[in-house]
């Protein structure tokens, strides 16, 4: 893995089609989750099981059928960017099987927690989506969130997962904001030329096609892409025990860009 410190980095699949971000271990400790991208081939099935971490299954691209104890669904994804998400949600104990139907790309994150809650599947038909910026700064930090599951939505996760879909030439995560918890961002291009800029606090990075930035607690990291490479990134954040990211908190000396002109 070609690594940019221990904020950034510029992972490639490996033979047997694996491609590990974080871990809980290791350089990305700081994260304080396990999430790994999986390329599935055709007909080729994946497990996942875990007696001591929840787990999300994202479908980032493709088409795989997804199998577990109270459900099964078959899920297609032709474009990251023009389609809407599958993603499901499960607790400890909990076995999923996915199949791949053509060659797909996973996304899996996973963290510890005791606690038992029923699994969730979000779809294009109930996964929450909002879209901010486009009235603000001649409409450059127009960016469409998407939200899987939050401490709203899910205070018995430890773990936050949504996308963010920004076009050509855009900002996110902007005004420039931070927050005590970690947060992970999986970034993905349709056109494996794209690239685009991750200020974290106060080193750059570039970003790449499936590059992934991890954002330690209290940097501000603002994002920017190149014109003409519209933007999909993953943001996973993992809560802290007895303090759960709820909110940003925007840089003093930026919050002149949020009062009324």
């Amino acid at each position: 893995m070609e690594t940019s410190s221990n904020i950034f980095g510029y992972p490639v699949f490996d033979r047997t089609g694996k491609k590990i971000l974080t871990q809980t271990q290791g350089p990305y400790a700081d994260s304080l989750m396990n999430i790994t991208v999986y390329r599935v081939e055709q007909g080729e099935s994946l497990t996942f099981f875990s007696e001591d971490e929840e787990r999300a299954i994202l479908l980032v691209e493709g088409s795989v059928s997804y199998l577990w104890p109270n459900g099964s669904v078959a899920a297609s994804r032709d474009s990251f960017l023009r389609d809407g998400p599958y993603c499901l949600h499960v607790a400890k104990g909990v076995k999923v099987r996915i199949t791949a139907l053509r060659q797909s790309e996973v996304l899996v994150q996973s963290t510890g927690n005791e606690r038992d809650f029923e699994s969730k599947l979000s779809t294009p038909q109930n996964c929450a989506e909002e879209t901010f910026g486009q009235d603000q700064f001649e409409g450059k930090a127009q960016r469409t969130v998407r939200t899987f599951f939050d401490y709203h939505t899910a205070p018995y996760s430890n773990m936050v997962m949504g996308e963010i879909l920004v076009p050509q030439g855009g900002w996110s995560s902007y005004p420039p904001h931070h927050h005590p918890q970690p947060e992970v961002y999986y970034y993905r291009f349709e056109k494996p030329q794209g690239f685009g800029a991750c200020f974290i606090g106060d080193e750059v990075c570039k970003i790449k096609d499936g590059s992934f930035c991890l954002v330690p607690g209290g940097l501000t990291h603002p994002q920017v892409n190149a014109p003409g490479y519209p933007i999909y990134y993953v943001w996973m954040i993992r809560h802290f025990d007895g303090d759960p990211w709820t909110d940003r908190i925007f840089d003093p000396a930026h919050t002149w860009l949020l009062e009324e002109p």
